[in-house]
């Protein structure tokens, strides 16, 4: 992988691009690691004295020894460990994805945590914990910065809605922040196995639009990675973490100018980066879902219609609070689809939409800089 001085000629030359550089933190160890030898104490011992392994029946990980939080040198453990984040903390590292946080002490994640925050407040902390609502939560509440979400298995229109309003409007809202991701390095989700290209795109406009904070496990996801190891898992056919693997970037089916233009549209629209609700709108087609996110002024309003059908267009009528977002309840307006730059004419609260997913499967909306029509009736009415 290089030396440290490779690593820190990354970590600038990100930089330079406006990127950092994010670690993933997975607390084990491997047989041959130092620490087996030095500090055989930190970990669990067997009846006849050799290491415990990692196990979660019925499989059994003999390359990992698991580390013993509640050891009586714990307290040289939870040091050795912390010490581990603030080398990387001097070498350029503010960000740490905390591999199954939910498995290793709560106390340790608490203590560590806050210690690290004392020095480096602007040092992030994601939780990857796929697991119990309240754990997840308790984690949050322990200081990580967000958390990994259920959202990877939120396809239906009221599983999604359900969904956000718990994260947005619940006492969850309070300390919990959310990530969400469409796929990861272990999870190819269904809806991406049989989705094709408009199922990739229409998960990544939820995933992004939605909430603040998101992210795609690429170039899978830029590549539309979508065949499983089995017919019904989750798990990649040729997966990155048995094999290395080589990507054509400049694929004509790549994904990257439509994730470029979404990251784009969350740079330059204040209502998808803060903290901003959705406002769920009614359609009367549940394969079609429709959020408004507006700034606190309502000089920044977004609507996004997506079509949860990866596979054919679907249609319907979609009611907006005209009065609320600032639209002319008796004339026609103009509103601009970000993602294509077509605009169209639009009248009254109740109008008509249509997605083909063969072409785009979503609109992102921008009602923010409205053109009222003053003389002729409009000229297309979607």
């Amino acid at each position: 992988m290089g030396t440290l001085a490779d690593f820190d000629h990354l970590v600038a030359a990100a930089n330079r691009f406006g990127l950092e550089v994010a670690l993933d933190f997975a607390i084990q160890a491997s047989p041959d690691h130092p620490w087996v030898t030095e500090h055989p104490q930190w970990f669990r011992s067997r009846p006849d004295g050799t290491l415990q392994y990692a196990e979660n029946p019925p499989k059994k990980y003999q390359d990992i020894y698991p580390l013993d939080f509640e050891s009586e040198d714990w307290q040289g453990l939870w040091e050795a460990l912390k010490a581990v984040v603030d080398f990387w903390i001097g070498h350029g590292v503010k960000i740490f994805r905390v591999d199954n946080p939910h498995t290793k002490a709560f106390a340790f994640w608490e203590w560590l945590i806050s210690g690290v925050k004392a020095e480096h407040p602007e040092v992030l902390f994601l939780a990857e914990a796929f697991t119990r609502p309240k754990v997840m939560y308790r984690l949050a509440k322990l200081g990580f910065t967000q958390s990994y979400t259920y959202f990877t298995w939120r396809s239906t229109k009221a599983e999604i809605i359900e969904y956000i309003t718990e994260l947005t409007t619940t006492e969850v809202a309070e300390f919990f922040r959310p990530n969400f991701w469409p796929n990861t390095p272990d999870i190819l989700a269904t809806q991406l196995q049989a989705g094709g290209r408009p199922g990739f795109v229409a998960r990544l406009i939820l995933a992004a639009t939605l909430g603040t904070s998101y992210g795609i496990y690429g170039p899978p996801f830029e590549m539309g990675e979508n065949e499983p190891i089995a017919p019904g898992s989750e798990e990649y056919l040729n997966s990155e973490k048995y094999e290395i693997r080589t990507w054509d970037l400049h694929r004509m089916d790549s994904l990257s100018e439509v994730i470029a233009r979404v990251n784009l549209i969350r740079r330059d629209n204040p209502a998808l980066q803060g903290g901003a609700i959705p406002q769920f709108q009614p359609v009367d087609n549940d394969q079609l879902i429709a959020w408004t996110k507006s700034t606190d002024d309502r000089s920044n309003v977004i609507l996004v219609v997506v079509n949860l059908d990866p596979h054919n267009p679907q249609w319907g009528w979609i009611d907006l609070p005209v009065a609320d977002l600032g639209l002319p309840a008796d004339q026609p307006y103009e509103i601009e689809d970000l993602l294509t730059g077509t605009r169209y004419t639009w009248a009254g609260p109740r109008n008509y939409v249509r997605l083909d997913p063969a072409a785009m499967p979503a609109h992102v909306f921008s009602l923010r800089a409205l053109r009222h029509a003053t003389a002729a009736p409009p000229s297309h009415v979607q």
